[in-house]
């Protein structure tokens, strides 16, 4: 385990663009309006050859524990208490203010070490305010500017005696052999309020991500690293990735959601495995339908989970209608996992995850060339292709040139004229024959050139 380092400080005095310059990687959301961080995100963070996980988090407010800034604050607070440094940051330009002061004292009464960190320190006219820093009793503050990446060496020579192992030893990373022992990387997507941060803290068995009432918490898309235990006791690694909820496009009207939005579509891409989830007490929407119709777009294997099934009445007829609605509606995949779940109880989660591990090796394997022109040779023989005008469409044979999605090269000859529903039908024949199930198959088409074409 890397060595954590805590960035907290009142709202907006660019706690997230300093996470972002130790990351390397713009992952936090950035704006001028304050309040943006809500959840408590971790990345791998390196600084002149010092490596760390870095935390940023929510801006420090004094709200009532039960409000939605009450709880941004408890998160914080979990995250100092655990953490092996804090940094406190405050705004050299804006001076030290009563909020400041406040944080400074409960940082004074903690375990934890704590460096202070004055920001937005480019020129003279900010030196007051990084002198006014000395009022909160916390030491010599390091003048810094985390939009420009200046005060790094000062920072560096802070955190190093609290970082450096004693022992002289490296922190060592995990490797794994193979794809399969390699931690599952898996995105939870879906429309607002349908309770995607509260699956996750009922599988850590902690309130790790922000959770509430109130539609439209999470903004971030927040990994979190954790290891389930199978039926078998057999213990394997999973990334949890939470995004934030995604409405019709036309309802986002606010710049932050865009963003919010925008950032959990990349976290698809950079997932293996997406559980798109439902509210079931209201069934599949036309929204639901895109999410996913994204998903299967980007090449992710995909499984539809309806959360909040121990409040459902009449279930049978309510999973069976969304079953037949997501056949009709993405007739590209037909057969997705659909699995019944409550976050709020914790039922049906462990199949969940098992389904989500199956599904990735089925998106993962290659099928030898020889296998697979033998089911090619069958198919052939069983449908043989149309020949348009009464000129045959030569097929030659096929083969697969990519895993994660499974890709296949299909040559032959007149290929432009070969109908989509003769590719509908090797396509599916290779979900169905070669053990590929719902996950996305990509078939491209590939004629011979002819040399005596000109």
């Amino acid at each position: 385990m890397l060595p954590t380092v805590a960035i907290v400080g009142r709202p907006n005095v660019g706690k997230s663009t300093l996470f972002n310059r130790l990351v390397g990687k713009k992952l936090a959301l950035v704006d001028d309006q304050p309040g943006v961080t809500r959840d408590r995100r971790e990345g791998e963070a390196h600084l002149l050859g010092l490596d760390f996980t870095i935390i940023d988090t929510a801006g420090y407010e004094d709200e009532d524990p039960h409000s939605l800034p009450g709880r941004m604050r408890m998160q914080t607070q979990a995250a100092v208490e655990n953490c092996d440094v804090a940094l406190f940051m405050v705004d050299a330009r804006a001076g030290i203010t009563p909020l400041d002061e406040e944080i400074a004292r409960w940082l004074r009464e903690g375990d934890a070490p704590v460096i202070l960190v004055a920001n937005k320190a480019e020129g003279k006219a900010t030196e007051a305010g990084v002198m006014e820093a000395f009022i909160l009793g916390l030491g010599e503050p390091i003048p810094f500017s985390a939009e420009h990446g200046q005060g790094l060496a000062d920072l560096f020579q802070a955190l190093l005696p609290y970082l450096e192992r004693e022992d002289g030893e490296e922190h060592e990373k995990e490797f794994y052999e193979d794809e399969e022992s390699a931690p599952l990387k898996l995105a939870i997507v879906g429309r607002p309020n349908a309770g995607k941060s509260t699956l996750i803290n009922r599988l850590l068995g902690e309130n790790r991500l922000l959770a509430g009432p109130e539609a439209g918490i999470t903004r971030d898309s927040i990994a979190v690293d954790w290891m389930w235990t199978s039926y078998e006791g057999e213990e394997r690694p999973v990334r949890l990735i939470d995004t934030a909820g995604m409405r019709k496009r036309a309802k986002v009207q606010d710049k932050l959601e865009k963003l919010a939005v925008s950032d959990g579509l990349n976290a698809v891409n950079f997932a293996e495995v997406v559980v798109l989830l439902l509210d079931a007490t209201r069934g599949l929407e036309a929204q639901d339908l895109r999410i996913a119709d994204k998903v299967l777009e980007e090449g992710r294997a995909l499984i539809v989970a309806l959360n909040k099934w121990d409040t459902v009445e009449h279930g049978s007829a309510l999973y069976q209608g969304i079953k037949q609605a997501l056949f009709d509606g993405l007739a590209q995949v037909r057969g997705v996992p659909i699995m019944t779940v409550s976050a709020a109880t914790g039922k049906g989660l462990d199949d969940l995850i098992k389904v989500a591990f199956e599904t990735r090796t089925a998106w993962s394997q290659r099928i030898s060339t020889g296998v697979l022109n033998r089911w090619f040779e069958a198919a052939l023989e069983a449908n043989p292709p149309p020949a348009p005008g009464g000129k045959r469409i030569k097929l030659r044979y096929i083969t697969q040139n990519k895993t994660r999605p499974p890709t296949f090269v299909l040559f032959g000859t007149r290929l432009d004229e070969l109908p989509e529903s003769y590719r509908r039908y090797l396509v599916n024949g290779i979900r169905k024959e070669l053990g590929f199930g719902a996950v996305p198959v990509r078939l491209t088409l590939r004629s011979a050139k002819n040399p005596y074409a000109k």
